[in-house]
């Protein structure tokens, strides 16, 4: 009976979930499969006693589904995986059955970028994308490049990789919902609201598949009446398309090694706005970018403003996660941007229609780990595919589902008993267009690591892409891992902010708000201190002067007053604000907290990202 009510809860039809109506059609979904697996809950990811009786529950029998790929994300890889897969069989004439788990509440829901597109992955999948509605409207027209101080605007050589003719400013979050339209129609089942939370393993060690998160648990680790075991599903190939820093990517990655043989992942955060300009102040199809203020010389990053379809304008501040002083705000640094007056311009008379954040790989070529390992393959943003100085990555993803999908087309077609292996697939993809294009790039990211820092950089950059055009016959080092640059706070001096005024800037819990992040609040926390939180107040309180607080940009991370040791600090968890940019499993200087999947279907709900 409880097998029943799992597989009904899997067929209900919410009108809520439009794609999860459309996917969720077949009225033999989760019932064909007679086979059942169990996988015992550790004690020590939960606050229940091993002799608990409730274990009994929480460790009952998975139900178990077939399917020949899953792909765990339903971002732009994901999707276009799901896509090429069905496409490939459709010319075959052949049956495969592909199923995507999207932890959103719907398909598009955690997606965020700034976003310039480049069609050329596009056009290779869907070549007539127009004729089928794709939500992009508004073609780049001007591309403008600026070096800021404090109140200054200075005009900048256009690097030739930022050059966006051609390209469509748009939504991704709309342009993904789309693209999951278009694999639904070709019979893609795509299951919104149900995270994978765990990576499932044959006998000799090979991905089998993962299983869906359990719902239904309270905060104290006991379980609801609501409670249902998840679910497990188990593939022949298994796609990790999970976004930057994927939970279950760091798994396998370190299951099996994937990183021997690759530099370090270097990351970065973005903070971006929505606005609704005022008319007058509107240039359709402008691309802004600027470096330099608010950030020193040694700290890279750097802004964009985009105008797209009608008066919308969509602004952001991207900040390396290397930096060095531990009592820098990323989201503070944006509002403080924002006054700049060559933006601040633009936003008066406007106003703010939806913000969020994430975090993005900046690694690069040197960063790439190895991509197939038996059962399964890394593909998208979760492996690392952005272009930095282009600042563009949905192109560079979809390329690599496409090549992992064609891969994974043709090794399924083998009778083979053995753990499919996509040997072809990281060849393919570092001699495609994408390896072409991050190898002559490779360079740019780590020149900043220098003792002229921005500056040095910029040099380096002008003549890597514009006289050598990345012909050069050496690789640069990345230094070392993000969480190891931040310095101490007695080693530095403390960043003072202005406040909000309310129109232009803006407190942090009300920019959360416009995230539309919601998550029930009686469920463990998903954000897990690997030892506990006396390492956070020991540690990162007294050396560091507590940076969580500084770093999310959800309000997520607190250190209040302890009552019970007066003069003390205890480390408290808003885990209901988080909205899943993974900045905090990055940046932690302790690297104490794991961020894992919280039920599926919270986290944000962005529009027009």
């Amino acid at each position: 009976m409880r097998h029943l009510r799992s597989a009904l809860r899997l067929l209900s039809l919410t009108p809520a979930h439009p794609l999860r109506t459309r996917s969720l059609t077949r009225p033999t979904l989760f019932l064909r499969t007679l086979s059942t697996t169990h996988a015992t809950r550790l004690a020590t990811a939960s606050p229940l006693p091993p002799d608990d009786p409730a274990w009994e529950i929480l460790n009952q029998e998975r139900y178990e589904e077939e399917v020949d790929v899953c792909i765990v994300g339903g971002g732009p890889a994901g999707l276009s995986a799901a896509i090429r897969l069905k496409q490939l069989a459709a010319k075959d004439g052949k049956e495969i059955r592909v199923v995507v788990l999207e932890k959103g509440s719907e398909i598009g829901a955690h997606i965020l970028s700034g976003a310039v597109i480049e069609t050329r992955a596009l056009d290779e999948l869907i070549p007539d994308w127009k004729e089928k509605g794709a939500p992009l409207k508004t073609q780049a027209k001007r591309d403008v490049m600026r070096f800021l101080t404090e109140t200054a605007s200075i005009p900048l050589p256009h690097p030739p990789h930022m050059n966006n003719k051609g390209n469509f400013i748009v939504s991704l979050s709309n342009f993904t919902k789309w693209l999951g339209e278009q694999a639904q129609e070709l019979d893609v089942e795509v299951f919104e609201g149900f995270a994978g939370s765990e990576v499932l393993y044959n006998e000799d060690g090979s991905v089998a598949g993962v299983a869906t998160n359990d719902v239904g648990i309270a905060k104290d680790g006991r379980p609801k009446d609501s409670f249902e075991r998840g679910m497990a599903i188990k593939a022949r190939l298994t796609l990790f398309a999970e976004g930057c820093h994927g939970s279950l990517t760091k798994k396998v990655s370190h299951k099996f090694n994937l990183r021997e043989n690759s530099q370090p992942q270097t990351y970065a955060i973005g903070v971006k706005e929505v606005w609704e300009l005022d008319p007058s102040k509107f240039e359709e199809g402008l691309v802004l970018h600027t470096l330099g203020w608010p950030m020193d010389i040694h700290t890279y990053g750097g802004s964009f403003m985009y105008h797209f379809e009608e008066n919308l304008c969509a602004i952001g501040l991207v900040i390396a996660l290397d930096y060095k002083n531990p009592t820098m705000s990323p989201y503070k640094e944006f509002q403080r941007f924002k006054h700049h007056p060559l933006i601040k311009k633009y936003l008066e008379g406007g106003k703010v229609m939806s913000y969020g954040a994430r975090a993005l790989n900046e690694g690069g070529w040197q960063s790439i780990p190895r991509l197939a390992f038996p059962g399964g393959a890394l593909i998208g943003d979760t492996a690392g595919f952005l272009n930095v100085p282009k600042i563009k990555g949905t192109h560079t993803a979809m390329k690599s589902g496409i090549l992992a999908a064609d891969a994974g087309y043709e090794a399924l077609q083998s009778e083979t008993t053995s753990p499919i292996t996509l040997d072809k697939y990281e060849p393919t993809l570092r001699n495609s267009w994408v390896g072409k294009e991050l190898y002559e790039v490779r360079n740019i990211r780590p020149s900043f690591h220098n003792p002229l820092g921005l500056y040095g950089g910029v040099l380096y950059s002008g003549i890597d892409t514009i006289l050598l055009k990345g012909r050069v016959p050496f690789t640069l080092n990345h230094p070392g891992p993000d969480w190891a640059a931040t310095q101490k706070k007695s080693e530095v001096k403390e960043i003072e902010y202005p406040k909000p005024d309310g129109v232009i800037s803006f407190d942090l819990l009300e920019s959360v708000s416009r995230t539309g992040t919601g998550h029930g609040e009686d469920q463990p926390v998903h954000l897990r201190l690997l030892r506990g939180p006396g390492e956070q107040v020991g540690r990162n309180w007294e050396e560091f002067g507590g940076p969580e607080q500084k770093f999310c940009p959800a309000g997520v991370y607190e250190y209040l007053d302890d009552e019970a040791n007066p003069g003390k600090k205890r480390f408290q968890i808003n885990a209901s604000n988080c909205i899943h940019c993974k900045t905090c499993d990055i940046k932690d200087p302790s690297q104490n907290i794991d961020w894992t999947v919280p039920e599926g279907g919270g986290g944000p709900k962005y529009q027009y990202t």
